[in-house]
């Protein structure tokens, strides 16, 4: 299957950062291949708008997030306060009719790997069930390390493929910070998953060419398909 899940310990963890790097990434040097970007589930403003005014996507805003919630909380608890249901089937649907147009499908979850999708269902639980390889963004932050093994025992659980572990900086970090916060060396010999790179701060997700160099700072070899490497 040609996609990937971007998930994350957190709902801050820096998903939106992962997913634009590697969009701009992709725009830049993959742009011979087609391109799926897909939010099944989203509750309030957010990532779909971004990605819409940021990127030139060529897809609708229903192929891009099929599933929408005016409430800004969990979606399965916006969907109850508005009268639904969370409709995984009809996210599949897109989200297959996608994958098969596509060379490469970016998925992005919600929340945390353990947040819920639906009243039953975690993004875990979803990954497991559409066959999604993923790579697990962890903030560089106090208690990143028991973050990553938390997260990565719930995945190998759910029997859920990771590839890595990027470490992000959701907000400016010195070297020492990230050695002593969240050591790639410790984080890879508890968990057994390789840490595919650091994210520098972005305070602005407006630079298509920072957010391309900041991909390319990363262990592609782990994240995408040989074939699309620049």
């Amino acid at each position: 299957m040609a996609a990937l899940l971007v998930t994350g310990t957190d709902t801050d963890s820096g998903k939106t950062v992962l997913m634009a790097a590697l969009i701009a990434y992709w725009q830049r040097y993959c742009w011979a291949y087609r391109l799926g970007v897909f939010k099944p589930v989203q509750s309030g403003i957010g990532d779909r708008e971004f990605y819409t005014r940021i990127f030139k996507l060529d897809q609708t805003l229903e192929q891009i997030n099929p599933l929408w919630y005016k409430t800004p909380i969990a979606p399965p608890l916006a969907a109850a306060i508005e009268g639904q249901k969370v409709d995984l089937a009809k996210a599949w649907q897109v989200f297959s009719r996608l994958e098969a147009e596509r060379d490469w499908v970016l998925v992005e979850g919600v929340g945390g790997l353990g947040s819920p999708m639906a009243e039953t269902l975690t993004v875990a639980d979803i990954a497991m069930q559409w066959r999604l390889p993923a790579v697990l963004v962890v903030p560089v932050k106090l208690g990143a390390i028991a973050a990553a093994v938390a997260n990565v025992a719930l995945a190998e659980q759910k029997q859920l493929k990771l590839r890595g572990i990027v470490l992000n900086c959701t907000q400016p970090r010195t070297p020492g910070q990230i050695d002593h916060w969240a050591p790639a060396e410790m984080i890879e010999s508890l968990t057994r998953v390789p840490v595919l790179g650091v994210l520098p701060y972005l305070k602005q997700l407006k630079d298509l060419e920072v957010l391309a160099s900041a991909a390319a700072q990363l262990n592609l070899e782990g994240i995408m398909p040989k074939a699309f490497w620049a």
